[in-house]
């Protein structure tokens, strides 16, 4: 095969990897791609490798997504190949009955790949190297703004890091509903503006690092999880106000390697109190009606920075968190100003119109963030999504 062929065939596969572990819609997977790839060849290594990439996936096998996904998926794959080639390919046979046995939980998993180049700015953040040395690495590997590392001074730490953007095998596995509205809540699934803004966030860890985030409406926990795994945190707070959501929460925290402090707003004693030396970030998660909370739970939580996706779906929710952001930046006056960066999908201007407007009446300053190219997740490029930076 020759090596544009085996590059092609080597980005189906990995689009098909990402998409199924994450559980995207079957329409979303390059089918078209791959029927044109199964009539090039004679031999069924690519199926095998796609059915080895998904199903058979080691964190498909510990972290199953749901059964009828599964089986839907594998019904597809079969009438792919079956429009292609006569003979029947048992590999493909056998992992459906597999399916066919098995039982619909009421929670699946989803699991997002992260890449390696990712962990190394997670390594050198860790060991204090140089913030410009970061992002000379983290643009030397982004594909639309290359720079030669070799540009670097000899005695630079990155010319000792191997450089590779192939997958890494960290992940974020997250237990998640299997509907979309659960015990009277959606926040019980990742939604797409969790995924863009943990992306942007990967991409530049630096707004991150060393610092104490607090989360406003986590959810299933994507971007905080992410976040905490590549861009080292000195603290991260997870927050949500649903005692449905807070006990899914915790067990993804928990499921993802991470250890939980003690959920309490006691100055004295929350996590961003004292100085934190170790690599993987104190976590807490804290349950926060944005309606009640007051100014000293917020100022408790001592916060550099503030995110939130996809939480600005109705009229009452954006008045409500404009708000709570009124209450952080009037508490926080004795400490630098914090930033927020909210990410959402535009599904009403009227509703973004809205929260701009509100902002601009309580004298909290935005700005848009330029939008970046989807180069990790596997969400759906053709929505209109955006992050605004606030500073409070």
């Amino acid at each position: 095969m020759a090596p544009e062929e085996t590059a092609e065939a080597e980005s189906v596969l990995q689009s098909f990897e990402r998409r199924f572990l994450a559980a995207r819609t079957l329409r979303s997977f390059p089918w078209q791609s791959l029927e044109e790839k199964l009539r090039d060849s004679s031999g069924p290594e690519l199926l095998l490798n796609i059915l080895q990439k998904t199903v058979k996936h080691p964190l498909c096998v510990k972290h199953p997504p749901s059964v009828k996904y599964v089986r839907c998926f594998l019904s597809e794959l079969i009438r792919k190949h079956e429009a292609v080639h006569m003979e029947p390919l048992d590999e493909l046979y056998e992992a459906l009955a597999e399916v066919l046995m098995a039982e619909e939980p009421t929670q699946c998993h989803r699991s997002y790949l992260l890449s390696c180049h990712f962990e190394k700015v997670r390594w050198m953040q860790s060991h204090n190297v140089c913030p410009s040395e970061i992002g000379f690495l983290c643009a030397a590997l982004t594909p639309s703004r290359p720079i030669q590392i070799s540009s670097l001074s000899p005695g630079s730490r990155i010319n000792s890091l191997p450089v590779s953007a192939q997958p890494s095998g960290d992940s974020v596995t997250l237990s998640e509903s299997t509907a979309i509205v659960s015990h009277g809540t959606t926040g019980l699934v990742t939604w797409d503006a969790a995924l863009y803004l943990a992306e942007w966030a990967i991409e530049n860890p630096a707004t991150f690092a060393h610092r104490t985030v607090l989360e406003l409406g986590s959810g299933a926990g994507l971007t905080g999880l992410a976040i905490c795994k590549t861009c080292c945190p000195s603290t991260y707070v997870f927050s949500d106000c649903h005692s449905c959501v807070l006990e899914q929460l915790r067990g993804n925290i928990l499921l993802n390697g991470l250890s939980l402090e003690p959920d309490t707003t006691d100055p004295e004693r929350h996590p961003g109190h004292n100085a934190h030396d170790t690599e993987s970030p104190r976590v807490t998660v804290a349950q926060l009606d944005w309606d009640v909370v007051t100014a000293p739970e917020l100022a408790a939580f001592r916060p550099d920075v503030i995110i939130a996706a996809d939480v600005l779906y109705c009229p009452e929710t954006v008045m409500s968190l404009v708000r709570v952001l009124q209450r952080l930046s009037a508490c926080l006056k004795d400490q630098q100003a914090p930033e927020a960066y909210i990410a959402f999908t535009v599904r009403s201007p009227e509703t973004c119109w809205l929260f701009t407007n509100e902002l601009g009446q309580t004298g909290i300053p935005w700005e848009a963030v330029p939008h970046h190219n989807q180069k990790l997740f596997p969400y759906e490029e053709h929505l209109d999504m955006a992050i605004l930076k606030l500073i409070l």
